[in-house]
């Protein structure tokens, strides 16, 4: 097994990623799997989410993160890009955009994207993935809840467990209280409340080298305990798997789980939820503008295979609408079991 190098500069870890990935220890490749199961060369269905990664600047520094995302990150999407974006808003028949980071919130152009966004088409879906803490970090983030509630945005946020002990750890010290003031404040104005219409949804992701449980399960266990001791009320859990990459990567590396883990999503592999994939209707556009399949993809470098078509600023509909995803054995991750994407379970 190699040795993992430059842990301090993830960027320059995509290629040595990509290489353990590609580790021919493992007897299944991803393409193998899709062949097998009538899906290959892997195309997209239409272009529905177009997730925009607004930076990777974040006041947490979470332990699965595979962004790296963190208060020392420096790349930030500026408005120039936005702008790109907007006119494809514009043009395109788009029905969701997607805010990620790091903290979305924290790109000082956030709140004028929005309602850029909100102008072009008052009834396009915003999703904002928002780390909850972020509300409570600054005095001039404390009225994020209202601003989501003015422009109709639905709050997705990660909560790692019902528990201060497990979500502190993997998120860090304090953020589970911090997490439960925000839940709260959210509450308060409507989010996840019955009949608002105001979209509250959690995300878990396991802690350790193992597959989520059933996402109907643990929502059910999510609800009575949040509900019981805190009086928090939400919408929807969703179960995300770890892929190996970024930090979730050096964990499976400095655990010695990385082997076992791969076979664990190969052996568990899902053609259902390899057709419902995230790839197949989305186009993840980085902080930079250029374009992935998916923010995974773009965290490793892998732009989209559409030579005329890898930034935003080049956006050709037909282009990529025709293109073949580019996939690696990360994949095994969002189609193993139950599957996952940034919305949950996709079988």
């Amino acid at each position: 097994m190699k040795s993992l190098k430059a842990q301090n500069h993830p960027l320059a870890n995509s290629q040595y990623e990509l290489e353990l990935l590609e580790s021919p220890d493992f007897r299944h490749s991803f393409e193998q799997k899709l062949t097998a199961s009538g899906l290959f060369p892997f195309k997209p269905t239409q272009i529905e989410i177009l997730q925009l990664n607004l930076g990777k600047m974040c006041n947490q520094v979470c332990k699965h993160c595979h962004v790296d995302a963190g208060p020392d990150r420096k790349e930030i999407m500026t408005k120039e890009i936005m702008e790109h974006c907007l006119e494809v808003i514009s043009k395109q028949p788009i029905k969701t955009i997607d805010l990620t980071g790091g903290a979305p919130e924290l790109n000082p152009n956030f709140r004028w994207l929005v309602t850029e966004i909100r102008k072009i088409n008052p009834e396009i879906h915003i999703i904002v993935r928002c780390n909850l803490t972020i509300i409570l970090a600054n005095p001039k983030y404390h009225d994020l809840p209202e601003f989501f509630k003015d422009q109709k945005i639905e709050v997705v946020s990660s909560l790692p467990y019902f528990t201060a002990m497990k979500t502190d750890a993997q998120r860090g010290d304090g953020v589970f209280e911090k997490s439960i003031k925000a839940l709260r404040m959210l509450n308060e104005i409507g989010y996840g409340m019955p009949q608002t219409g105001l979209l509250l949804n959690l995300v878990y992701n396991p802690s350790g080298a193992f597959l989520p449980s059933s996402q109907e399960g643990l929502e059910v266990e999510f609800k009575k305990r949040l509900g019981n001791q805190f009086g928090i009320q939400f919408n929807s859990l969703y179960t995300i798997t770890n892929l190996p990459i970024s930090r979730f990567l050096e964990y499976l590396l400095r655990s010695g789980n990385y082997e076992s883990y791969m076979e664990k999503l190969i052996e568990s592999y899902n053609p259902l939820a390899a057709t419902n994939a995230m790839c197949r209707n989305t186009i993840s556009v980085g902080w930079d503008g250029f374009l992935y399949d998916c923010d995974f993809n773009q965290m490793l470098e892998l732009k989209v295979a559409c030579g005329n078509s890898q930034h935003i600023k080049e956006w050709n509909a037909a282009t990529l609408q025709q293109r073949e995803i580019i996939v690696n054995q990360h994949c095994f991750g969002c189609t193993a079991g139950a599957g996952s994407s940034c919305g949950g379970s996709t079988a």
